[in-house]
């Protein structure tokens, strides 16, 4: 009885976890974070660094726990996703909606009370784009579904910068940017391996819609791009030469893999690998944003 009583409230716990994507949200988060300190030369003011953090994380969780209640009739399809707790019948819909309005009201309320209202605007506008926005109408509207619904995708370290400095710049806008070209070549190397899912679950995913040679070239065409924005600021001096060391290294990487995915013809056997790398090169290159970052404030002290 006792280790029933300790196990079921865990099991409840988990199911509601997975509700929030945490392997993404704790992407989102890292990539909010390095916008924040990105933003300031100095010390993070800790109280709003963790009301901002939490809230943006809190934010992204509940569009997260939205995404799967509306998906649930597509994720009963999909082996990626049937085992899910919606899908599972381990939840009940009220309930999931109530876990997620519950975790933006908190995100609300931080971001409003203890960091700013633009920040809490942005983290509102892309909630509702993609729990809304994209999951609703995109993702059923248009093969283009992850590239014009990509914004909310992008925006955590805008949100993290406007958080620090109550603005938002082309600095945070070029954030932004760098994670908006990323996002078409890492989804749609993952739709490539599950189109027959998509197909079945009616979704226009571009493999599904457009045949996966047409889905390959628009990957490196897009990598070649994401090459190009990468190197952006290390030429409007944003960065320095650990950056840009990182940024080709890694952009190169990435058009390694999409090369090859390129010439695999209709074969989806490079398709996860190139996913894979594409998670590998978000956070590795928001990882140098950060070394760069400090190595030049080090050496400004250095020579003060």
């Amino acid at each position: 009885m006792i280790s029933t009583a300790i196990t079921k409230p865990f099991s409840e716990f988990r199911r509601y976890y997975a509700l929030c994507k945490p392997k993404v949200v704790y992407l989102i988060i890292f990539t909010a974070v390095v916008g924040m300190l990105l933003a300031v030369p100095g010390a993070l003011p800790l109280g709003k660094f963790l009301a901002a953090t939490l809230g943006i994380g809190l934010a992204a969780a509940s569009g997260a726990a939205l995404n799967h209640l509306v998906d649930q009739r597509i994720d009963t399809v999909m082996a990626r996703t049937q085992n899910r707790p919606l899908p599972q019948g381990q939840l009940g819909s009220q309930s999931v909606l109530v876990f997620a309005m519950s975790l933006a009201f908190i995100a609300m309320f931080l971001l409003v009370n203890y960091v700013n209202e633009l920040t809490a605007l942005l983290t509102l506008i892309s909630l509702i784009g993609y729990a809304i926005i994209y999951t609703v109408y995109l993702k059923h509207a248009t093969p283009q579904n992850i590239v014009l619904g990509g914004a909310a995708g992008a925006a955590p370290p805008l949100l993290g910068w406007a958080a620090m400095t109550g603005k938002v710049n082309a600095e945070a806008l070029l954030l932004f940017l760098i994670i908006f070209v990323w996002t078409p070549p890492h989804f749609w190397a993952l739709a490539i391996k599950r189109r027959e899912e998509y197909a079945k679950a009616g979704v226009p995913m571009l493999p599904v819609t457009h045949g996966v040679v047409f889905t390959k070239i628009h990957i490196l065409l897009y990598t070649f791009l994401l090459l190009a924005v990468s190197l952006m600021p290390f030429v409007i001096k944003m960065t320095g030469l650990i950056y840009l060391a990182g940024a080709v290294a890694l952009g190169l990487g990435f058009l390694y893999h999409a090369i090859r995915l390129c010439c695999s013809g209709e074969s989806d056997t490079h398709s996860m690998k190139t996913f894979g790398y594409s998670i590998f090169y978000l956070s590795a290159l928001f990882a140098f944003f950060l070394v760069d970052h400090y190595a030049r404030i080090a050496i400004r002290g250095m020579v003060n």
